[in-house]
């Protein structure tokens, strides 16, 4: 699945006016005016933790985020230059792909796992729904160098980046005039990129600042009660994920047979574990669970209330039943959908940008 250039255009011009007045009245929202090579702070919302990621070693600056941007759409990262990181993480899908239940690459071939979201990646320690990656910086190359995805290298990229004036050009910038394009510039750009998508602007952040005018209908807050009562102590509040791993009693898929984090720590207490996602935009982000079996949220919420799998190492906050009747179910997603972030997901500066 891929974003035609005609539709950005359209959706920018649609768009832009309304959140351009929106953006440029946020003093932390200080991307879109920077100068160039101007760094630019991570915004880090009242109450939320601490970022994870050392900025002082990749600071995001105007420059390297617009380079991010431009290699994050650019199929010539993959080896037939047909997939870019955006066919599989799209902007209006909260940044993960849609209408299928396994990633796509090349010539069609499909992956073995549903793709995860990547906004709000700097509180994140750990990538993939396994925690396979340590840092941010070294992510793309997991699917730049899966034979399904792009069957790519740094090997065949990197020339061909080098080839272009272009790209030579946005790497001075970005990096300084002696700039090369290598490896270390290369996966720090799309770093810069990927850690801005930031996402805190949703219905549900609005009341918890209290903003005038904006209330929770009474099935959001019914939904509200019950998902902190029932869920809330793996998707944590505010980020609504405790970043880490879980058996969640899912059975297991006889075609993949995914191992989940025991394919990493190679310990049988970690079988069938994988990661907690963050729950922001979720409403978007379907179809569900790392291998994406679930085609909405009523059937999510159907498998926690009737077809756990009561394996030896579910994670104990599921050993006692939901019991969620229709009515809580109804109130449940009702809440979810209030994670919905429409500035963020519309936002012009995290779209494909042709100079």
């Amino acid at each position: 699945m891929k974003i035609k250039s005609n539709f950005i255009a359209v959706s920018c011009i649609l768009v832009t006016c309304t959140m351009l007045l929106s953006f440029s009245s946020r003093k932390d929202e200080a991307l879109l005016a920077a100068p160039p090579n101007d760094t630019l702070k991570l915004v880090v919302p009242k109450g939320w933790p601490k970022p994870v990621y050392d900025f002082t070693k990749n600071p995001i600056t105007r420059e390297g985020f617009e380079l991010g941007r431009k290699l994050f759409y650019d199929p010539v990262l993959s080896q037939d230059s047909t997939i870019s990181c955006s066919s599989c993480h799209l902007q209006y899908t909260n940044f993960t792909h849609v209408d299928h239940a396994l990633s796509h690459g090349i010539k069609g071939l499909k992956g073995t796992r549903n793709t995860l979201s990547i906004i709000n990646a700097a509180w994140t320690k750990n990538f993939m729904w396994d925690g396979g990656i340590n840092n941010i910086e070294v992510q793309p190359l997991a699917p730049i160098q899966s034979p399904v995805e792009m069957n790519s290298s740094l090997n065949i990229i990197l020339p061909r980046l080098n080839k272009q004036e272009y790209y030579k050009k946005k790497f001075k910038l970005a990096f300084g005039k002696d700039a090369e394009i290598n490896s270390q510039n290369f996966l720090k750009a799309l770093a810069q990129y990927m850690l801005s998508l930031q996402s805190f602007n949703s219905k549900y952040d609005q009341v918890m600042r209290k903003e005038a005018g904006v209330a929770f209908t009474e099935p959001e807050k019914r939904g509200l009660k019950l998902f902190r009562k029932k869920c809330a102590s793996c998707h944590a509040e505010p980020l609504f994920t405790n970043n880490e791993y879980e058996n969640n009693g899912l059975a297991v898929d006889t075609m993949l047979k995914d191992g989940g984090r025991a394919k990493i720590t190679h310990l049988v207490k970690d079988s069938l574990k994988f990661r907690v996602p963050s729950l922001r935009n979720v409403e978007l982000s379907y179809q569900y669970m790392h291998d994406g079996r679930y085609r909405n949220l009523q059937m999510v919420l159907f498998h926690y209330n009737h077809s756990i799998s009561n394996t030896i190492n579910l994670s104990p906050k599921l050993k006692e039943p939901m019991n969620f009747s229709e009515q809580d179910k109804n109130d449940v997603i009702a809440f979810l959908k209030t994670l919905t972030d429409e500035e963020f997901l519309h936002n012009p500066k995290y779209f494909y940008q042709k100079d």
